[in-house]
């Protein structure tokens, strides 16, 4: 019935609404807010009429939560950098119906989801940001994942992404997009050190595991990269643990993955964290070598400690 046409790992640094306002950093993140503009080109070309957003910054600390509202409309002040994003206007329409087809999937799949469509609640910056420049003329509808995982395994979240994939192919009758919308590393710069790290990723070991990342990315490592993903989103500082790349990779077949990635916006730093704008393209794949329903030791579960 319906498609998953695009999907993508995007950046959703508050710097770039900064880069739209008058003063020293106007225009500091074109290249990010490009990156934006080419996927919703894309989107567009495609048909999509859906973007299911994978948000690192809607932390939940029990189940897998959809924010499948009708219609999002508000003013958004940062409660993490209010000083970067200040009375952000955000519309768009939600998909309330594909939000309940989501969650309903991933139920069955054994991954406990929760769609909440008739909801007072705001989507986090991770998805307010990416929407700012890929959809300002409300064109797609938008549904919200919640990505920062506090208590939940890697493994779940690879098969959400799955589940939600099958759910649009099998019972959708549309075309839709899945961003994970996260950061790769993200260790901040110290308090009264973000100036100073702009442009700067926080430690060489972080850019060289980063830039390590990404190559395996372009050469199509999937099995390694996934093999790897707990203890990079440990020891890389993960935005969200990772949970919304694991995602995004369940989404596209986990480890049997076989494309390459398409960077659109090559690696930069932002107060010490690594970003990028990069497009998987989506390939036809079986879901077998999907994780099993949850990890096989603890080591395997991302520390929350440092939350």
């Amino acid at each position: 019935m319906g498609k998953v046409a695009l999907a993508a790992k995007v950046t959703h640094v508050p710097s770039m609404y900064l880069s739209e306002l008058p003063g020293p950093r106007q225009g500091f993140r074109k290249a990010a807010i490009d990156g934006h503009i080419e996927i919703s080109r894309r989107c567009r070309e495609l048909g999509v009429d859906t973007i299911v957003v994978f948000d690192t910054h809607w932390l939940v600390n029990a189940n897998y939560h959809i924010n499948c509202g009708p219609h999002f409309k508000g003013l958004y002040t940062s409660n993490e950098l209010p000083h970067f994003i200040s009375n952000m206007e955000y519309e768009f329409p939600g998909n309330p119906a594909l939000g309940k087809i989501l969650a309903e999937a991933c139920n069955a799949f054994g991954v406990e989801t929760m769609a909440h469509d008739a909801t007072t609640l705001a989507p986090e910056y991770g998805t307010l940001v990416p929407m700012r420049y890929m959809n300002a003329d409300q064109h797609f509808k938008v549904i919200s994942v919640s990505s920062l995982c506090t208590s939940h395994y890697l493994n779940d979240s690879a098969r959400l992404g799955w589940a939600m994939r099958k759910a649009v192919e099998e019972q959708y009758d549309g075309t839709v997009a899945f961003l994970a919308s996260g950061s790769l590393s993200h260790r901040f710069a110290q308090n009264g050190q973000a100036p100073e790290f702009a442009t700067k990723i926080w430690s060489p070991f972080l850019q060289n595991l980063d830039e390590r990342v990404i190559q395996m990315w372009e050469n199509a490592e999937w099995e390694d990269f996934c093999a790897m993903l707990p203890e990079y989103a440990a020891k890389g500082h993960g935005e969200g643990f990772m949970h919304d790349t694991a995602m995004l990779l369940g989404a596209l077949g986990w480890s049997k993955y076989d494309a390459k990635a398409e960077v659109l916006t090559p690696y930069f730093a932002a107060s010490g964290t690594g970003q990028i704008n990069a497009v998987f393209p989506v390939t036809p794949q079986d879901g077998s070598s999907l994780p099993p329903a949850q990890a096989s030791n603890p080591a395997d579960v991302v520390s929350t400690s440092r939350l």
